[in-house]
């Protein structure tokens, strides 16, 4: 069986709390074998640790303050990221970056709490977890003079256009593909642009429990989206680029494996 790694998922979630083991396995049966847990909030970066610590090897997280948590971010947030990363399954900083889409937190707290969490990424030398949406040149502005300290990057839940896309890999960073490319509404684009992505910076994830892939098929009778959902993303991103699912699934995992310095 293919092995996948599903390097975004929000499983903390409450909306697991009841069967999050039921959901795992499920997971599991479909050649998820490991899933960095997202934290995003100072609540969820703590759950989202000890799920890890409950499942090693299995599951991994991240630590770090959403853009739509940016006006929470303080010294206390700051110190308790500081102290997760310490442990060995939390494997990178983040989600942290700047969302003005939405703007539930105002810019100025966005761009603050991303600006420290980048300093957190250089000094532990761990590679950063990083959202943007409708921020793109403030995003880049703050990015781009701290990437010669920080080890890695990846643009999660990219959902771009192509000039972006082209700009994010010039820069040095891997690109996270979740289901929305297989909104036929809102990500042709992204199907278009997918084989563009050098296999070597190539990742996939569901942001589980959002973006339930539009193209399942039958459809699920839950909104709620899961890591076992990864397999379909993974057939949707081979098909577009013109490869096999096993390729994807190939370089996927092993790009996973060396961005989050995975055993």
């Amino acid at each position: 069986m293919i092995s996948l790694i599903d390097i975004g998922a929000n499983i903390a979630h409450d909306s697991f709390h009841d069967d999050r083991a039921a959901m795992m396995q499920r997971a599991a049966d479909v050649g998820v074998t490991r899933i960095i847990v997202t934290g995003s909030s100072d609540e969820s970066n703590v759950a989202a640790a000890l799920l890890a610590e409950q499942s090693p090897g299995l599951l991994y997280s991240t630590a770090g303050v959403h853009p739509h948590h940016a006006s929470d971010y303080s010294d206390d947030s700051d110190a308790l990221i500081r102290s997760l990363v310490q442990k060995d399954v939390v494997v990178a900083v983040g989600e942290c970056g700047l969302d003005y889409f939405r703007n539930f937190s105002p810019r100025e707290a966005q761009l603050n709490a991303f600006r420290r969490q980048l300093e957190i990424a250089k000094e532990t030398s761990l590679p950063v977890f990083l959202h943007q949406r409708d921020a793109h040149d403030d995003f880049i502005a703050v990015l781009e003079p701290a990437l010669p300290e920080l080890s890695n990057a990846v643009a999660h839940c990219f959902t771009g256009e192509n000039e972006s896309l082209r700009e994010y890999i010039a820069m040095g960073l891997y690109i996270g593909i979740t289901g929305w490319i297989c909104d036929e509404r809102r990500g042709k684009h992204l199907y278009d642009i997918v084989d563009t992505i050098p296999d070597d910076r190539l990742m996939i994830e569901t942001d589980a429990p959002y973006l339930l892939p539009r193209t399942l098929r039958p459809k699920p009778k839950s909104h709620r989206n899961e890591p076992m959902y990864l397999a379909e993303v993974l057939r949707v991103v081979a098909e577009a680029r013109g490869q096999t699912e096993e390729h994807v699934a190939r370089i996927t995992s092993a790009n996973a494996e060396r961005f989050f310095g995975l055993p």
